[in-house]
């Protein structure tokens, strides 16, 4: 799946790890011929291996649909190395206009794009092919293989039957191809209300699977089209739409998740049909199935994000909580954190979870030798150094990145008043504290270097009237500044963190953690609402090196010591960002 695989020199049309059992059946169709040397209508050689990512523009993408696009751009992009090529086509399954709005259809290729693929000359809508749809309704009801049904929707359901029962002919099944002709032009003539009749195909309604018991493939919808505008008022239901679309463009490996693998028998008879038929010729498309991603601390459900952002319990499509593509991406993720994720979970055919800590790892992996390093102080406690001239400063230093020297360094002072984290102070240390504290008795209180520059020794503290402590006193020792031969004198256990109060930069840093306290918020008959995180989000204001004040939207770094940050995409203005934690250093979640 990854864009960078080569193929293996083992064997013709063998590619090199990770595998899956897509690979191994796209290698047999290799080895055997099956899809070689295709020609299109036009008699023009087409690519031996195509596939397709056709997602329906009803929603924002999520990252199980990244699973996919991946799997589908990345196999496509390994074989196209191969004599015969590959390529994949971009395709927005375009056939519910009560539910598809363009905006969904933009976000959709943004997403494709913000990932890292690209479909060339090959973005096709289902839309496109209602005329041919329509065309090839008519010869399949000319060849008594579909039929106007004119029972009301209950009727049409009640009479499938069930898993133990077959279900029962329609009355209106025996109409002969005339009188069906007929009443669907007029159907889509808009002669009819929505609801009055639809067309089905004529299968078989004792079958053992209830999705070939005559199948309902067109509608009446009297809604406009966001592409098509009023031209239809019948509209093609998904399953007849998908493996003609398949079969039109030429496509050799349907994958899809494994919830249509109860209707690949249907897939493979009506393309099975049209190929009788004349409409299409060898070979015809086949469809595979893989597992879809499950996701600890997540929820997928189209139906079940849109509820959280119109029941406001999100901030909209895009926030940095939700597993929409938009949402991980203004979180902090990065294109090529996803597809390394994508490429560790492989692809089977048999489903499970995977775990929250897998995809945020990705992440770590890719920013670590990539994010440029930064000081950032989220629990601010002022820090005052009695033995430093207060109208001076002492330049100090740090490297962008400690591999890549070539980055150069960033630069920032020493002032008298600092900030450190609150954390790193205690007034009653417990065993092993070996930051700040005051002294005890006899015995000084505790040493420490601040990173970059010197050793302190704290001296003691300060309190409000509600016992909260608001300062830390401490001395400076001047010859222990870093990188200077004097400091080699002074061993301290503790090493911390800290800015310049005089010129650090205060911003907004939100805290991110998972949406919902359940690894499984929506599994069994639990109500996933419940499961939400009440400390999920959480807003803070901070104080950063000075450098961080030309931050630009979406520029990653790692904040030592707290973790990978960005700066957001929408609400950053310029010299002033505001920060999202996209991951901490290692997993915290408890």
């Amino acid at each position: 799946m990854s864009q960078d695989s080569k193929p293996s020199k083992a064997a013709p049309g063998a590619i090199a790890e990770p595998s899956n059992f897509l690979r191994q059946i796209i290698d047999h169709d290799l080895a055997s011929g099956a899809f070689n040397q295709r020609t299109d209508l036009a008699n023009l050689p087409i690519p031996s291996i195509i596939t397709r990512f056709p997602p329906e523009p009803n929603g924002y993408l999520h990252i199980g649909h990244a699973k996919s696009i991946c799997l589908n751009f990345g196999l496509a992009a390994d074989y196209n190395v191969l004599p015969g090529g590959a390529r994949c086509n971009m395709r927005l399954d375009d056939t519910n206009p009560v539910k598809e709005d363009i905006e969904y259809a933009d976000s959709i290729l943004d997403a494709v794009k913000w990932l890292g693929f690209s479909w060339g000359d090959h973005l096709y809508h289902a839309s496109d092919y209602f005329d041919r749809l329509y065309e090839f309704a008519e010869i399949l009801i000319q060849n008594g293989k579909a039929y106007v049904d004119s029972q009301s929707a209950d009727d049409i359901h009640a009479n499938r039957g069930n898993f133990g029962q077959a279900g029962k002919n329609s009355p209106y099944r025996a109409r002969t191809p005339e009188e069906n002709l007929t009443l669907f032009r007029e159907m889509r003539d808009g002669k009819f209300q929505d609801g009055e009749h639809v067309l089905r195909l004529k299968i078989d309604m004792a079958h053992p699977n209830i999705v070939m018991r005559d199948p309902v493939v067109y509608r009446i919808r009297h809604t406009a089209h966001h592409r098509t505008g009023s031209k239809w008022c019948i509209y093609p239901l998904y399953d007849y739409t998908h493996c003609i679309s398949d079969a039109l463009e030429n496509v050799s490996h349907s994958i899809c998740t494994l919830e249509f693998e109860n209707n690949r028998p249907l897939y493979d008879w009506i393309v099975s049909s049209l190929r009788e038929l004349g409409i299409f010729k060898n070979p015809v498309p086949h469809q595979y199935e893989f597992a879809r991603l499950n996701l600890t601390y997540t929820i997928t459900s189209k139906r079940k994000l849109l509820q959280l952002v119109e029941e406001n319990h999100v901030e909209g499509w895009d926030d940095p909580r939700l597993p929409t593509i938009v949402g991980i991406r203004r979180r902090g993720y990065t294109p090529e954190s996803i597809r390394l994720f994508c490429e560790r979970i492989g692809v089977s055919k048999a489903d499970s979870w995977i775990d929250m800590s897998t995809l945020e790892q990705a992440l770590r992996d890719d920013l670590e030798a990539r994010a440029p390093r930064a000081t950032a102080v989220l629990k601010p406690l002022k820090l005052v150094i009695e033995n430093f001239d207060g109208a001076t400063s002492e330049p100090c230093s740090a490297p962008r990145h400690p591999q890549h020297p070539e980055w150069g360094n960033r630069e920032f002072n020493f002032t008298r008043e600092l900030w450190i984290e609150a954390d790193d102070f205690m007034k009653e240390p417990i065993k092993g504290f070996f930051r700040l504290y005051p002294p005890i008795g006899d015995q000084p209180g505790g040493r420490v270097r601040l990173r970059h520059g010197f050793v302190i020794e704290c001296t003691g503290f300060e309190s409000d009237a509600s016992g909260n402590i608001i300062q830390v006193n401490a001395t400076h020792f001047p010859d222990s500044k870093s990188g200077t031969a004097g400091s080699n004198n002074y061993k301290v256990k503790g090493n911390i963190h800290w800015v310049s109060a005089a010129e650090a930069i205060p911003a907004e840093v939100r805290i991110y953690d998972h949406l919902f306290a359940d690894p499984h918020p929506d599994s069994g008959d639990k109500n996933f609402l419940d499961a939400i995180n009440p400390n999920s989000k959480k807003i803070i204001t901070a104080y950063l090196e000075p450098c961080m004040k030309d931050a630009k939207a979406e520029d990653r770094f790692q904040f030592e010591r707290h973790g990978y940050f960005v700066a957001d995409q929408s609400d950053s203005k310029p010299g002033k960002p505001v920060f999202n934690r996209s991951v901490g250093l290692k997993d915290s979640w408890k």
